[in-house]
C-alpha cells in the first residue's frame, strides 16, 4: 500500500514538472536569426516611414495608418493574416522574451490604462517600425525613456 501511494504521488510529481516544464517552454528564450522573410518585412514596412497617422485607420489603405493596422498592412504584405487591434494581435504568436527579440517580432506597448494599446515590429539593434500618433510611421528606440517604461510583451509571428 505505502509503495502504491509513493508511486502515484512520485507520478504527480512527474506530471507537475513535465507541465510545468511544457508551459515555460511556450516563451521563446532565445532570437531567432534574422531571415529572408523577417529582413523583406522589415524592409517593407521601412518603405511606409513618414506615412501619417489616423486613429482607426481602416484595414489595408495605404495613405494613413495608426499602429495596428500598420501591423496588419506590413504583415498582409507577406500573406500572413492578423487581427486589426493591438490587443488581439497580443494573442497571436508565441511569446518572446525582451532580450530574445528577433527582427520582425511584434512588440506591445501599455497604453494610459496600463491595457495593451500600442504595437510595432522590431526591426533589429534595439529599433522597432510604428506608427505613431505624433510622427506617423516611424522607426523609434525601443531602450528610449519613452518607450521603455511602457513596454509589455513581445510575440513571434514569423
Amino acid at each position: 500500500m505505502m509503495k502504491r501511494k509513493f508511486a502515484k504521488l512520485a507520478s504527480i510529481g512527474l506530471l507537475t514538472a513535465l507541465g510545468y516544464f511544457g508551459f515555460t517552454a511556450v516563451s521563446s528564450t532565445q532570437a531567432s536569426a534574422a531571415t529572408a522573410e523577417s529582413l523583406r518585412l522589415v524592409a517593407l514596412g521601412k518603405e511606409y516611414i513618414g506615412t501619417p497617422y489616423l486613429y482607426g485607420a481602416p484595414s489595408f489603405i495605404e495613405y494613413a495608418f495608426d499602429c495596428s493596422s500598420y501591423v496588419q498592412f506590413v504583415y498582409s504584405k507577406l500573406g500572413i493574416s492578423l487581427p486589426r487591434t493591438s490587443g488581439s494581435q497580443a494573442a497571436v504568436g508565441e511569446k518572446v522574451n525582451k532580450a530574445y527579440l528577433s527582427m520582425g517580432d511584434l512588440v506591445f506597448f501599455k497604453s494610459d490604462s496600463n491595457a495593451i494599446g500600442h504595437v510595432g515590429i522590431y526591426a533589429g539593434n534595439g529599433k522597432f517600425l510604428h506608427a505613431s500618433s505624433s510622427k506617423g510611421v516611424t522607426l523609434s528606440d525601443l531602450n528610449s525613456s519613452y518607450w521603455k517604461v511602457r513596454y509589455v510583451t513581445a510575440r513571434r509571428v514569423l
